[in-house]
């Protein structure tokens, strides 16, 4: 059974498709600046190479056609025919309280989704988009959603409400969330797997570190606690959102810059968090560059990062009472050797001690704690993609 994952941006279009029976990727790639000028097509093949197809791609519907057209083609193709595609999986951002897993998507759904377009305007429309223009392109082929905030479901009442009049909680719907759950559902459970315990009888604290950042608490494998709230704003200082910010700093900012909700709004989630704090990047290899050089801005704003993540894991560790294992995943929390370090340093306390040899990996699968280590620390790189296959695949293999 092949199948197609799709995650729709405002102006990308990532896609992966799946052998799942002999779960292999066939092909990979990204559709760049949608509705813009220069957009294109990148194709990875599954030899490496990357192979480049620029054209007008107006709108999300162009760009999946592209798509399409591209992995059925006989040139570059990994399909002879569309009717290779068993199903498409689309990454959703929010389900709200709506969903708690993956589901099959049919009008009912859809209506949901669209009801949910409030609480992630910046990212549920580009999902739905994918969505329709799949409908339409191949309306005989099943769609599965799969939701980023349905793993941390599991989070009681007592930890995702906030400290806000009970009416509007019942009336918008306004408490914690959390994102990055594909790709802490995926880690924990494969952690599980290298280090050969069961995933019912244990706690771990996982660290999603990218240009998006959130910790989970995870206990027998449900999630416990998670660092982002009613918006992928809250918790860590990430590549341009501000992370943790008291709302009475925020509305000073407003009255004395004298700006409006929407340039508030952007301010959080564009102009803050490491690039506004260094005023070098978002990217945390140039900052870490700009570091080495002497820039005191980026060496502030990378004890800033590890501080914050610190903090996360010593209050997930007191949630959890205690942790089993602690998980580094992500583009930075796999490859940022020495960040890992300075987050790790002093976290003895909690029978987490790092091995500093183990540490020097990137980007692979590793123990890097020390033998001394009551917690086994791990890099897990994360695979959503496979994540929302894997659930189309058992979704659609149980509709006949």
């Amino acid at each position: 059974m092949n199948i197609l994952v799709l995650n729709c941006g405002s102006s990308s279009i990532k896609f992966e498709l799946f052998d799942m029976k002999r779960e292999k990727v066939l092909s990979t790639g990204i559709v760049e600046k949608v509705g813009m000028k220069g957009s294109f097509l990148m194709l990875k093949k599954t030899d490496g190479k990357k192979v480049k197809f620029e054209g007008d791609v107006l709108d999300h519907k162009i760009g999946v056609e592209y798509i399409l057209g591209v992995i059925s083609s006989k040139k570059h193709g990994a399909l002879k025919s569309l009717n290779e595609i068993s199903a498409v999986g689309h990454r959703v951002v929010h389900g709200g309280e709506d969903f708690s897993g993956s589901v099959f998507i049919n009008k009912e759904v859809i209506k949901v989704l669209e009801k949910n377009i409030e609480l992630a305007p910046l990212h549920n429309p580009a999902n739905l988009k994918g969505i329709y223009a799949l409908k339409n392109l191949l309306p005989e082929v099943p769609q599965v959603a799969v939701f980023d905030t349905a793993f941390h479901q599991s989070m009681e009442p007592h930890v995702f409400m906030y400290g806000i009049p009970y009416s509007l909680y019942k009336k918008y719907k306004i408490r914690r969330y959390g994102f990055h759950g594909t790709s802490h559902r995926y880690v924990s459970s494969r952690v599980c797997e290298i280090l050969n315990k069961k995933s019912d009888n244990i706690k771990i604290i996982s660290c999603h570190l990218g240009n998006g950042a959130s910790l989970a608490a995870i206990k027998n494998g449900k999630s416990l606690d998670t660092s982002m709230g009613f918006t992928p704003v809250e918790g860590l200082i990430m590549g341009t959102r501000s992370g943790d910010l008291d709302i009475g700093a925020l509305t000073f900012i407003m009255r004395k810059e004298e700006i409006g909700l929407e340039t508030s709004s952007i301010l959080v989630n564009k102009f803050s968090g490491m690039l506004g704090v260094t005023g070098v990047s978002s990217d945390m290899r140039e900052i870490e560059e700009k570091a080495e050089e002497g820039n005191e801005r980026a060496k502030l704003g990378l004890k800033m990062y590890a501080y914050r993540v610190k903090k996360y894991i010593g209050a997930y560790a007191a949630a959890l009472g205690g942790a089993d294992v602690l998980i580094f995943t992500g583009g930075i929390g796999e490859n940022a050797v020495e960040l890992r370090q300075d987050i790790c340093n002093g976290l003895e306390f909690a029978g987490i001690e790092l091995d500093s040899e183990k540490n020097k990996t990137r980007g692979k699968e590793a123990v890097i704690s020390s033998e001394n280590s009551k917690a086994k620390i791990v890099v897990v790189p994360t695979n959503e993609e496979f994540v929302i296959a894997k659930d189309t695949f058992e979704i659609v293999k149980n509709l006949n």
